[in-house]
């Protein structure tokens, strides 16, 4: 066995202090790699690692802005215990407003003039497809986007581009998969938005249907992202007699349809995206008896439910979140996105050892084996491979019961519709 050098000890008692002061046994708890030979690029020195990302602070998804906040909670934790292999983490997180020319502008800040390593954690599809041709172009590692377009599963085209979310076509086909094996002569209607991402989730759910798409599918309307609301496609929807709704909607439009789908007085079994569930930005914006029964797919443990009380994860999560962010609502599931991001980044991190190349890091966080991370749902783990960036590959039906979601079911395989 190769013994550990002065720096990586410190670095492991360091990261050891964290896990027993935040996060217990969940943090990033993997063995650190021995400090071999040094290997930078700009970004990485003996004493820091630069990493960026852009994010809606301001502007129509300023709401779940709050993963980032909770993420750098997460590193400065860490840096407070000594970092990671010895190296602090310093992240530069700038605001894009959720709008794609200045996430583009702000991008090129990162590289040009901030000269990070590599981005993760960016949120938004419109606003990193900008510039995924860009980072891709020059080789800068674009991780654990916060979107679930199926366009981050692309390593031939797009090799530096990686998510952190179940993607459209995985969600898609298991709610496909679900309705044929629960509710086989059921009806459907769908409305989803007419772009990349809603075209994608109607063709990987009427895929997953299989034969049975033409007859069950009764009626699907889509919309365009500028549309001030989708009243007039949920009229038609409820008379299209349909007695299942596959709400693909996402944005503001997600709250928007579950409100009128309410108001028209339509109680069909409903099913939406898993970007969909936020009890604070979602839910209680619609009423939460109006989104009563509501199906949908998790793969975070829900710190808002009370049956996850004594739950290791759930306290650890929980005691991290009063004593480094006590202002902020620790029950917000966009809290725990934040929380498993930052962990998931460190890990990558660490794992690079003193290898802190652009290829590295990719080469990490394109080869992850059930990695330590808190949070994750019972049967749930995270895994990548060189032709396969897809981050899970199972996950958990919840229902929500007018007060919070409750999970049911064992957990549910997670195929990659787009690869079919």
């Amino acid at each position: 066995m190769v013994a550990l050098s002065h720096r990586a000890l410190n670095a492991r008692k360091a990261r050891m202090r964290v896990a027993r002061t935040l996060v217990t046994s969940t943090l990033l708890l993997a063995a650190s790699p021995a400090l071999a030979q040094q290997k930078y690029d700009p970004g990485a020195s003996d004493a820091e690692i630069k990493i960026g990302q852009t994010m809606p602070y301001s502007g129509p998804a300023s709401g779940f802005s709050i993963s980032a906040r909770v993420a750098a909670a997460y590193y400065k934790a860490l840096n407070d215990h000594g970092g990671i292999n010895g190296r602090k983490i310093a992240m530069i997180s700038l605001d894009d407003g959720y709008s794609p020319p200045k996430t583009v502008e702000q991008t090129r800040r990162l590289v040009e003039q901030d000269e990070v390593l590599a981005l993760f954690g960016s949120l938004g599809t419109p606003t990193n497809v900008a510039v995924r041709k860009y980072l891709n172009q020059k080789k800068i590692p674009q991780l654990l986007v916060a979107s679930s377009s199926s366009q981050w599963n692309n390593p031939q085209e797009y090799p530096y581009s990686t998510s952190l979310f179940l993607s459209a076509d995985q969600e898609a086909a298991a709610f496909a998969r679900y309705i044929l094996a629960t509710k086989p002569d059921g009806k459907i209607a769908m409305l989803y938005q007419n772009d990349d991402y809603g075209k994608d989730y109607l063709k990987a759910f009427q895929s997953a249907l299989g034969p049975r798409a033409d007859s069950m599918i009764v009626k699907a309307l889509s919309y365009l992202p500028t549309e001030p609301t989708v009243d007039q496609q949920m009229v038609a929807l409820k008379f299209s007699g349909a007695d299942i709704f596959m709400n693909a909607a996402s944005g503001k439009f997600g709250p928007m349809s579950i409100r009128k789908a309410s108001e028209l007085q339509w109680k069909p079994l409903q099913f939406v995206g898993s970007s969909n569930t936020s009890v604070k930005n979602v839910l209680e914006a619609v009423g939460l008896d109006n989104a009563k029964g509501i199906v949908s797919l998790a793969v975070y443990k829900d710190p808002s439910d009370p049956q996850t009380v004594n739950d290791k994860d759930v306290q650890a999560f929980l005691q991290f979140m009063k004593q480094n962010l006590p202002n902020e609502d620790a029950k917000d599931l966009s809290t725990v996105g934040g929380y498993v991001s930052g962990q998931l980044t460190a890990h990558i991190l660490e794992r690079c050892g003193s290898d802190l190349t652009r290829d590295n890091v990719l080469k990490q966080a394109t080869n992850l084996r059930s990695p330590p991370i808190g949070m994750l749902r019972e049967g749930v783990s995270i895994g990548t491979s060189p032709d396969n960036y897809l981050p899970f590959s199972s996950a958990r039906f919840i229902r929500f019961d007018g007060a919070r979601w409750v999970t049911f079911g064992e957990p549910v395989a997670m195929k990659d519709e787009a690869s079919r």
